[in-house]
C-alpha cells in the first residue's frame, strides 16, 4: 500500500500546540520541575549553598542588539526579537550567554522556508549576499551547531526548517516514511501512529529536535537497542548544497560505491540543508515495558549489560547508572517515605552504597517480550541483580523527557548542570568513567564539583559513557565560563587519552572540534575539508562548525 500525505499536520503527541517555549532555557514555559527540599539538602551538603543568579531580561537582549546587515528579502525576518530567539542552542555557555545577556553576535536575520525550492533560492540569495548559512531545527544543540560565528566580517543568516514538518510519503510496503526534515519528535511520531507505524527514534530532546538535526549530528535514540541508531534508519533524501541538489535514492542496499547517506550523515551543516529525509519505520510494538533491577557493585552490574547486549534478545534499552547517580536519582526523586522504605530494604539485602541501577527496556511481539524478559532476568541473577519488576521503570519512562527540565530547576536554585558522553569499548568503559569523573573534580580545584556517570547505549563490542556534573554557579558571566571552559577541556582530554570518540550521540559543532583530529587522523580531516570546499566553493555553510 502507497499512501500520500495530505497537507495538513497530525497534532502533538507530548506538547501543546499553545505552548509557549522557554527563551533561555529548556522547554515549555508552563513545565516546571520542584526540587523536594530532601534533594536541596544533598546539593547543599555535597556543593553548598546556590545562589541563584539574576537573570538578564529579553528585552535588554533586544534593545542591545546591533542592525541587521543582510539585503531586504520578504522571506526573512530580520526583527531583533526573532534573531535573539535563534542566536543559541542549549549548551552550558548557550545558557550562560542567556541568562547573563552576554550574547556577543547574533544571526542578521532568520527564513523559514516552507519547501526545498525556497530553500534553494535562500542559498543562492546568500550566495550574492556574501553571507553564511546557519541551518536551524530545534535549537538543542548542545555543542554550538547554531551559534553565528563570532570571528567573520560576514552577515549570518539563519535558516529554520521549522516550516517544514509535513508527512510527504509513506510506502507500506517499503515501510518507508518521507518527511520535511523540520519536523519534531512528537510531530513526526504522531503523524506515524495514526498509520500504525513508529520510528523509535526518541533522544531526551525529543519535544523539540527534529528529524534533519538528528540525521547531521548522527543522532541516537534512547531505545537505540531495538530501533537502532538514526545512521541505520535514515535511507535517503534531499540535500540542497551551494553547489546544487544532492538527492539520494532509497534502495535496500547497494554495492554502487560510496554511500551519499555517509555524506549527509554526521555533516552538521557544513555540504548544504538537508530539506527531506526518508526513514525506515516499523509498526507498532505489540508489547513494551521497562523493567528494573539492583545490583550490589558496578562490576557485575557491566558484566550484566554487557551479556545482555550480546545475547541477540527483544530489548530496545539497556540503561546502567553507577553508585554515583544511583544514589542521585534516589535522592533527588521526591519519594518521601516509600524511598525511604526501599534503602532499607535494599540495605538488608545486602545493597548498600556501592549500588547500581539498571533499567532494561522489553520491546516486540508479545510471544517474544515474554521470553525476552525470562532470559533477561536469568542473566540478571547470574550477575547478582536483584529484579525489581516495572515500578522503576514505569518511574522512567514517565520521565524520560521531562528529565532535562531539571536544568531550570537546579539553575532557580543556583546550580549549573553540564553533561560529556563518548563510547569505548567493553575493557575500556570502567577506565574511562573514572578518568571523566576523575578529571572533571581535578578541574574544579577547591570548588565543589558533584560528578555521576551512566552507560546510556550498550552494544556487543563496547558501550557509551555519559556523565553529568552539577557544580554552584558563580557571581559573573566570566566566572562561569572559565570554570565550564577548565571542565570541558579536562573531560575532553581525558576522553581522548582513554581512547573514546569525542562524541557519541551529541555531534561536533565547536565545543568538540580542536579534539577531532585525533579521532580522524589528519587525512580524515583534509577528506572532509575537501568535500565541503567541492560542494560548498565560497564557505558559506556553517562556518567554524565540525572541522
Amino acid at each position: 500500500m502507497h499512501f500520500v500525505a495530505e497537507r495538513q499536520v497530525s497534532p502533538r503527541i507530548s506538547a501543546d500546540t499553545a505552548s509557549v517555549r522557554r527563551w533561555n532555557g529548556w522547554g515549555d514555559e508552563a513545565v516546571h520541575l520542584d526540587l523536594p527540599e530532601s534533594a536541596l539538602a544533598y546539593l547543599r551538603e555535597r556543593l553548598g549553598e546556590g545562589v541563584p543568579p539574576h537573570d538578564a531580561p529579553i528585552e535588554r537582549l533586544v534593545a542591545n542588539a546591533e542592525p541587521s546587515r543582510l539585503p531586504p528579502h520578504p522571506s526573512i525576518d530580520t526583527s531583533a526579537a526573532t534573531r535573539v530567539l535563534h542566536a543559541r542552542g542549549q549548551s552550558l555557555p548557550d545558557w550562560l550567554a542567556l541568562r547573563f545577556g552576554r550574547i556577543e553576535r547574533l544571526p542578521d536575520g532568520v527564513a523559514f522556508p516552507e519547501s526545498s525550492h525556497e530553500v534553494r533560492e535562500l542559498l543562492d540569495y546568500a550566495r550574492h549576499a556574501g553571507a553564511c548559512v546557519i541551518p536551524y531545527g530545534g535549537g538543542t544543540s548542545v555543542v554550538g551547531h547554531i551559534n553565528p560565528p563570532e570571528r567573520t566580517d560576514r552577515p549570518v543568516l539563519t535558516v529554520s526548517l521549522a516550516h517544514m514538518r509535513r508527512l510527504l510519503d509513506l510506502d507500506e510496503g517499503s515501510r518507508l516514511a518521507t518527511f520535511g526534515a523540520g519536523v519534531a519528535g512528537p510531530d513526526l511520531e504522531a503523524q506515524l501512529r495514526v498509520r500504525g507505524y513508529t520510528l523509535g527514534h526518541f533522544p531526551q530532546s525529543f519535544e523539540y529536535s527534529t528529524l534533519g538535526g538528528w540525521v547531521v549530528t548522527r543522532s541516537s535514540g534512547q531505545q537505540s537497542l531495538g530501533y537502532g541508531r538514526i545512521e541505520q534508519l535514515f535511507a535517503g533524501g534531499r540535500i540542497e548544497t551551494p553547489s546544487g541538489t544532492l538527492a539520494i535514492p532509497t534502495v535496500p542496499a547497494s554495492a554502487a560505491g560510496i554511500d551519499l547517506r555517509e555524506l549527509v550523515l554526521g555533516s552538521e551543516g557544513r555540504i548544504g540543508i538537508l530539506t527531506e529525509a526518508s526513514v525506515r519505520v516499523r509498526p507498532l510494538p505489540k508489547s513494551e515495558s521497562f523493567h528494573g533491577w539492583f545490583f550490589p557493585q558496578w562490576e557485575r552490574a557491566e558484566a550484566a549489560a554487557r551479556s545482555l547486549a550480546r545475547a541477540g534478545l527483544a530489548l530496545s534499552m539497556i540503561r546502567l547508572a553507577n553508585a554515583a547517580e544511583t544514589l542521585t536519582t534516589l535522592r533527588l526523586a521526591n519519594g518521601g517515605a516509600a524511598l525511604a522504605l526501599l534503602e532499607r530494604y535494599l540495605k538488608l539485602r545486602g545493597y548498600g552504597d556501592e549500588r547500581t541501577l539498571l533499567i532494561v527496556g522489553v520491546t516486540g511481539d508479545i510471544s517474544g517480550a515474554r521470553s525476552a524478559l525470562a532470559a533477561a532476568r536469568d542473566i540478571a541473577a547470574d550477575c547478582g541483580g536483584l529484579y525489581f519488576g516495572t515500578q522503576l521503570g514505569k518511574r522512567w519512562q514517565k520521565n524520560r523527557f521531562r528529565g532535562v527540565y531539571l536544568r531550570n530547576a537546579l539553575w532557580e536554585h543556583g546550580y549549573a548542570v553540564d553533561t560529556v558522553e563518548t563510547a569505548v569499548d567493553w575493557p575500556r568503559v570502567r577506565a574511562m568513567v573514572a578518568a571523566i569523573e576523575g578529571a572533571a573534580s581535578s578541574s574544579f580545584g577547591s570548588e565543589a564539583i558533584h560528578g555521576y556517570t551512566h552507560l546510556s547505549h550498550v552494544y556487543a563490542q563496547g558501550s557509551s559513557v555519559y556523565s553529568t556534573f552539577i557544580f554552584r554557579i558563580a557571581p559573573t558571566y566570566e566566572e562561569n565560563l572559565q570554570r565550564w571552559q577548565r571542565l570541558k577541556a579536562a573531560v575532553s582530554e581525558a576522553i581522548v587519552a582513554n581512547g573514546g570518540t569525542i562524541s557519541h550521540q551529541h555531534g561536533v559543532g565547536t565545543d568538540h572540534r580542536p579534539y577531532l583530529v585525533a579521532e580522524k587522523g589528519p587525512l580524515g580531516i583534509a577528506a572532509m575539508r575537501a568535500l565541503f570546499r567541492d560542494v560548498d566553493p565560497d564557505a558559506i555553510m556553517n562556518p567554524g562548525k565540525l572541522c
